[in-house]
């Protein structure tokens, strides 16, 4: 027996997810169904799955629940919160400009920028405060809280650790397009030192001030964007002195505007948000 789901998929800065409303769906295996879907000759093609859910209406005003492209579940991602809002505001889910979204890492706020013809143009998104150091449960036996030199794939790698909800280590080069990206990315990711896996970016800071960057997200793999790696490159180029508190990051998939407020200490990320089609697929029995 199957079931017939509907779905959206959306883009932010590239970073695209399946996109499923759980108040009208029930997905009792999103991580099987995150792996199905996601295959790029076999399913819909994504770097995930993500389930969107109604919040409790005190601390929340709606959930989300994402999955990379191997099923494991993510704590929260800044492009899919990006395109939330937008699904949220432009399928009439919500007539509000603050959103307050429910993810593993907290309650992030959404906030729309929307056009005349009730469009939403971008979002901005509080991803709250940075965490350095031991917050990132990352066990460094040098005790440093910026940066580390870590030994992966026959090579020294130092780097930042920063932790958004989600940990990251950021590689700062001199020279970002002789990165072996998958390579380096793969044997970083699963370093004994990070003990629940790691995103990893690697990054140039260019004559202009901002940054290129890519990124190899865990369960994943190579990304066009990664918000929360976009977030946690600004910071860490912050905390060495190779940038202020404003920047923008240049990902594969585009451009992500990134602000560390010292008023709060929060971080800003604002970016686009697209839909790219909808669609409807057969869930099999394995997934209910």
């Amino acid at each position: 027996m199957t079931t017939t789901v509907k779905f959206t998929k959306m883009h932010g800065a590239g970073n695209d997810y399946i996109y499923v409303d759980t108040s009208i769906y029930h997905i009792d295996d999103p991580s099987a169904a995150a792996k199905a879907w996601s295959a790029p000759h076999t399913g819909i093609g994504s770097d995930g799955l993500v389930l969107i859910g109604r919040g409790d209406g005190r601390t929340a005003d709606f959930t989300m629940r994402i999955f990379n492209a191997d099923g494991s579940e993510a704590l929260m991602c800044g492009n899919a919160s990006r395109c939330i809002g937008k699904y949220l505001y432009e399928k009439g889910l919500t007539t509000a400009k603050e959103i307050r979204l429910q993810t593993l890492s907290g309650v992030k706020t959404l906030l729309l920028r929307t056009r005349d013809d009730n469009t939403v143009a971008g979002v901005t998104v509080d991803m709250l405060e940075p965490a350095l150091s031991d917050k990132t449960k990352v066990r460094n036996e040098t005790g440093s809280l910026h940066e580390a030199a870590i030994e992966a794939d026959g090579k020294v790698y130092t780097g930042t650790f920063v932790s958004m909800g989600n940990p990251h280590f950021v590689v700062f080069t001199d020279n970002i397009s002789s990165c072996d990206i998958a390579r380096s990315g793969a044997a970083l990711e699963r370093h004994p030192i990070f003990p629940e896996r790691c995103n990893i970016e690697f990054a140039e800071v260019l004559p202009d001030g901002n940054i290129r960057t890519r990124v190899w997200e865990r369960g994943s793999g190579i990304t066009l964007a990664c918000g929360t790696g976009a977030c946690a490159t600004a910071v860490a180029a912050a905390v060495t002195g190779r940038a202020g508190r404003q920047t923008d990051i240049i990902m594969d998939g585009g451009r992500l505007s990134i602000e560390w407020r010292e008023a709060d200490n929060h971080v800003y990320l604002t970016g686009p948000a697209e839909f790219v089609f909808e669609g409807s697929i057969e869930m099999a029995r394995t997934f209910q």
